[in-house]
């Protein structure tokens, strides 16, 4: 083994060190701090308390360096172990983010850092993470982005700064507009923002908002196209086909007439026409969509509440939403705004459908003209009294669709008493990506 790949792999089992034990070891500290010397590299590489803006403003020279570090290794040999010093700043700087508390200015630094690193990987800074200058949630087209390579890059940055955001003092960053601007609307982060929303104002409450407001819309962006994809609902068999030109079956009219073909004149003799029937719903369909606002179903609750409000703007379709805990809410009135119906939300506190039960049996007026969809994780307080209640309603004949997450594939934790009763009844418990639920309703309502 040659001198520069022994010390190479000096630096590379420091970085694997550090990133998996924050301690120090001493005779990889030792022998990279002397491998930085001879490479004439600031000792701040070491040091994963200093940015790399800091490196970078001390070391102006660096950063160019830095720029497309990671994006094309070419063949020189003879710099490998000044490349794997710079390269193992960028990777320990990002991935190791320790735990605790998180200030907001610990956030933004790793968020210049990340930047950092997406320079090196040949992308714009805040490319990977799906933020592009001057674009959106998934702007990223450059090297590297919509990739493999990128997708997963990205989905593991977004991740940490997801982590980040859980761990950070959110209050402080909302409370500053430049920082706020630079918060990626996630999951993890509207859930925080639930959590405290009462504990907001002034402008840290009107950032949670605007954040609140971006992640609905490209939300509900997404399962706009994915309604409008799922099939168009079962055609109603009790109404004969309307006889017009545009109906007509012409595939089925020849096959029922052949034996009427005569060989003699090679002509098919038609006695009878079929016509294709078209007939849909003609009475308005009732949604209740029935949420669960414990803090285990933030995600269902979040994309099934953006779902009722796409379905209340479908003509003839009448929807309700319930929220419960311990206390259930009509929140119906705000169907057509998931914004609105979200900032009247309370995560958290215990579960009790009963409560739930009494708000939306009222409700179902034409139990054959009805679904009912009910997302929880179904731990119960009054286990017996919720399954009998469920039970009924589904007995009256609505058609009853219990969910256990809707998400972008995830599995919810279901409370096994109930998963197995609802088999039993055969209205197993819906889990995974949202578009079953939209096929599921899509075909009932419309």
């Amino acid at each position: 083994m040659s001198a520069a790949e022994t010390r190479r792999q000096v630096l590379y089992w420091r970085l694997l060190a550090r990133l998996f034990d924050p301690e120090e070891q001493a005779t990889l500290e030792s022998g990279s701090m002397a491998i930085v010397g001879d490479l004439d590299l600031p000792a701040a590489l070491l040091d994963p308390s200093v940015s790399i803006d800091t490196v970078v403003q001390r070391f102006p020279q660096l950063a160019a360096e830095f720029d497309g570090l990671m994006s094309d290794p070419g063949d020189d040999r003879d710099g490998e172990v000044r490349r794997a010093a710079l390269v193992s700043k960028l990777l320990l700087n990002v991935f190791a983010t320790g735990s605790g508390n998180v200030t907001a200015e610990q956030l933004q630094r790793w968020q210049a850092d990340a930047g950092w690193f997406e320079r090196a990987m040949g992308c714009e800074p805040g490319q990977l993470r799906g933020r592009a200058a001057g674009g959106g949630a998934g702007a990223g087209t450059g090297a590297g982005a919509g990739t493999g390579t990128g997708a997963g890059l990205g989905a593991a940055l977004a991740g940490i700064e997801g982590d980040l955001v859980s761990r950070m003092r959110l209050r402080e960053v909302l409370a500053d507009n430049r920082l706020a601007r630079q918060l990626t609307p996630s999951m993890s982060l509207i859930e925080q923002l639930l959590r405290d929303k009462d504990n907001l104002d002034g402008v840290a409450l009107a950032n949670a908002k605007a954040l609140i407001r971006r992640f609905v819309d490209e939300v509900a962006e997404v399962l706009r196209t994915q309604v409008a994809q799922a099939s168009t609902g079962t055609i109603d068999r009790s109404v004969p086909p309307k006889r017009i030109f545009r109906n007509l079956d012409l595939d089925r009219t020849i096959w029922k007439n052949l034996p009427n073909w005569s060989p003699e004149d090679e002509r098919l003799y038609v006695d009878r026409l079929y016509y294709r029937q078209t007939a849909k719903r003609i009475e308005p369909a009732r949604l209740i969509v029935v949420v669960d606002q414990s803090g285990s179903m933030v995600d269902a609750m979040v994309n099934c509440t953006i779902l009722a409000s796409i379905f209340a703007g479908l003509p003839k379709v009448d929807v309700h939403l319930v929220a419960y805990d311990t206390r259930a809410l009509d929140l119906t009135p705000w169907v057509h705004d998931p914004f609105e119906v979200l900032l009247h939300t309370h995560l958290g506190g215990g579960t009790d459908g009963t409560v739930a039960l009494d708000l939306a049996r009222p409700k179902i007026t034409d139990p054959r003209n009805t679904v009912v969809v009910w997302i929880s994780d179904f731990y119960e307080w009054q286990e017996q009294a919720v399954w009998d209640g469920m039970q009924a309603v589904h007995r009256s004949g609505v058609k009853f669709i219990p969910v256990g997450s809707v998400s972008s594939g995830g599995h919810q934790s279901v409370n096994p008493w109930f998963r197995q009763r609802f088999k039993d009844q055969g209205t197993p418990v819906l889990s995974g990506h949202i578009k079953k639920l939209v096929t599921e309703l899509k075909n009932f309502l419309v």
